[in-house]
């Protein structure tokens, strides 16, 4: 946590649950990315956290956009964003949607099927594509390898298929899935990557794209390695793999932006005696899966917490979410352990919250209104 955003909290105390990101954090990720990648084009991720303060200091900073919808291409142009700084990086659009990105000047889209192809080359003709492959996710906390990506053997044949459509072949596309602790990981799609411009060239294409995606880390309760050690397993991987025919290299962090430079204000609502489970309490929180903490699913995303009773003797608990519904339970089997002196009323901090949250919330399950957003 930030000490502006600590100062924040205990000076404004503001209502809880809430979310409060620090613009100078995200600055300063930003900036660390940079340097870490500077063989990179950074095109930010809106979807990690798309609020306006976010994307306007990342506009002045000189960032491109990776958006996931008409919305978030609309959220880009309305802050200024040249259109050629933005790529329509979901593999799954509506035609209208599509259409609607293209008469706004965007010109680059991603697809990994025959399908989503011809609906580019239809809804906008002449424009840019790259093709996502399929990438094994080992070693992410939150895997994003069963929804996305074509076999890499079919990649090559959709680009030569794109080009007869009048579009551009531009490269290739893979992710190595979201909270990747493995520097390595990199390799084996950047490999892939390359034998497949070497294929488009054999085939009479130039491939000038690669998109290596997102994947860098936020600090959760786990180690993770520094940005510069995953840079440089990239930069190798690149050298490797493509040597001194290196094309164009974009990538798509989201996390690693904007999650570091928030926390998330909760305030505790009830403990419950031990006797409820084997010698745990149930902690329950007015924040849970539905109101801005999905990643806790599987309990894929262990972030860390903050209490105003830290020091003090520690107990097992199983930390829950306010709702009537069964599948609210933030924390079971990994392993927590709270203050024992943690009680009702007291306000307890959910650390690296900044990104996939508030954006996440519901609008209202069991009437409960997505949490407030303080950018400062």
């Amino acid at each position: 946590m930030t000490e502006r955003i600590r100062d924040f909290l205990e000076s404004e105390r503001p209502e809880t649950p809430c979310l409060v990101v620090d613009l100078e954090a995200v600055e300063a990720a930003y900036a660390a990315l940079a340097s870490a990648l500077p063989f990179s084009g950074i095109h930010y991720a809106v979807k990690a956290n798309p609020a306006r303060p976010v994307l306007d200091r990342l506009k002045g900073l000189g960032s491109s956009f990776d958006a996931a919808s008409l919305h978030e291409v609309r959220a880009c142009l309305e802050i200024g964003v040249p259109p050629d700084r933005i790529a329509f990086g979901n593999t799954v659009k509506k035609a209208r949607d599509i259409a609607g990105a293209h008469e706004r000047g965007v010109s680059l889209f991603a697809f990994d099927s025959r399908a989503e192809l011809r609906k580019i080359a239809a809804a906008a003709p002449g424009a840019s594509v790259f093709c996502r492959i399929f990438m094994e996710a080992q070693g992410a906390e939150w895997p994003l390898s069963r929804k996305f990506g074509c076999p890499p053997g079919m990649a090559a044949g959709f680009l030569e298929e794109a080009a007869g459509l009048g579009l551009h072949p531009a490269g290739v596309s893979f992710h190595v899935g979201s909270q990747q602790l493995l520097p390595e990981r990199w390799d084996a799609g950047i490999g892939r990557a390359a034998d497949i411009f070497a294929e488009t060239e054999a085939r009479g294409l130039t491939l000038d794209l690669l998109n290596i995606g997102g994947g860098f880390p936020a600090r959760y309760r786990g180690e993770i390695a520094p940005l510069p050690v995953y840079g440089r397993a990239i930069r190798s991987a690149l050298d490797r793999h493509f040597g001194d025919s290196r094309p164009r290299i974009i990538s798509e962090p989201g996390r690693a932006v904007t999650g570091d430079a928030g926390v998330m204000a909760s305030e505790v609502i009830l403990v419950a005696g031990a006797s409820r489970e084997g010698g745990r309490r149930w902690v329950f929180l007015d924040i849970g899966k539905f109101g801005g903490l999905p990643e806790t699913i599987g309990e894929a995303i262990r972030y860390r917490i903050e209490t105003p009773r830290d020091g003090g003797p520690v107990g097992p608990v199983v930390i829950a979410g306010p709702t009537c519904d069964e599948v609210d339970v933030l924390y079971d089997s990994a392993g927590y352990s709270l203050p024992l002196a943690l009680e009702a009323g007291d306000r307890i901090r959910i650390l690296s919250a900044g990104a996939y949250t508030a954006t996440y919330a519901s609008v209202g399950f069991n009437g409960f209104p997505p949490p407030a957003e303080y950018y400062i």
